[in-house]
């Protein structure tokens, strides 16, 4: 049974295009320490190939794969010309994925909160700018302001009791649709498996079970658990299984942050 492998980093080198796949460099840490007598390892450089499809699904281009952090999941392979295969492992990848980047998701979290601030801040000049108006205004004008107000207040109001209303009627919908406890549904190919599932072999009795009830119910029967960001596969290899078995998009999920 061939080896399978798991890379996370950047491209290390440029992009490279041939007939069906593409090509690139990637690193990664050798081991800290090494059994006393031989040398350490610093580096190891592998060269992945794609196929071009599921390349151009990443959304990745030339320049974008030396920044972003992807993650790859493949096995090692022997048979590529040494000329298109310059680092020291060749990877045949079977899966791709690119992973959220921290910087982004710290630099949009502060632009969010400077953004609130802000409102915060023109509510309260819009509310001292009221105040200032309803000294100086005549009485009449501050009744008929006060009037304006509570109309104002009264109507939000209003459209609000409408589309509570609507969500808990499409909550109530979808709740059939999937079994008790799912968090959120997403996409079967977002699901990254790892090297440790991939090595077992769920019992086919159990599965076949699974794939009978969901063929009588039209849902699993208990949601997979991923981790949050990531979509790491972390609980419920066996329904994974049987969700790749009947060709099922969309998978409910429990997240694990």
């Amino acid at each position: 049974m061939p080896h399978k492998m798991t890379l996370t980093g950047s491209a290390t080198g440029p992009l490279r295009e041939y007939d069906r796949y593409v090509a690139f460099d990637m690193r990664e840490k050798g081991s800290p320490s090494a059994p006393k007598g031989l040398k350490k390892s610093t580096f190891i450089s592998y060269t992945v190939f794609v196929a071009k499809k599921a390349f151009n699904k990443t959304g990745l281009t030339k320049k974008s794969i030396m920044h972003e952090k992807i993650l790859i999941q493949g096995e090692p392979t022997l048979d590529i010309p040494i000329d298109e295969c310059p680092g020291e492992i060749g990877i045949i990848c079977f899966q791709i994925t690119v992973l959220p980047n921290k910087n982004d998701k710290e630099a949009n979290d502060s632009k969010d909160k400077k953004e609130a601030k802000l409102e915060v801040s023109k509510d309260q000049q819009e509310v001292v700018v009221t105040k200032q108006e309803e000294k100086q205004a005549p009485v009449s004008q501050r009744v008929a302001k006060e009037a304006k107000q509570e109309a104002k207040t009264i109507q939000p109001e209003a459209k609000k009791i409408p589309v509570e209303e609507q969500k808990c009627a499409s909550q109530q919908k979808q709740l059939p649709t999937q079994p008790k406890g799912t968090q959120d549904v997403v996409s079967f190919n977002e699901i990254i498996v790892p090297e440790a599932f991939l090595k077992t072999r769920p019992n086919p009795v159990k599965t076949e079970e699974v794939v009978k009830f969901v063929k009588r119910t039209g849902h699993l029967d208990k949601p997979l658990t991923i981790e949050k960001g990531s979509k790491v596969l972390k609980d419920g290899y066996r329904r994974y299984v049987v969700a790749k078995t009947i060709n099922m998009d969309k998978i409910p999920v429990i997240y694990e942050y």
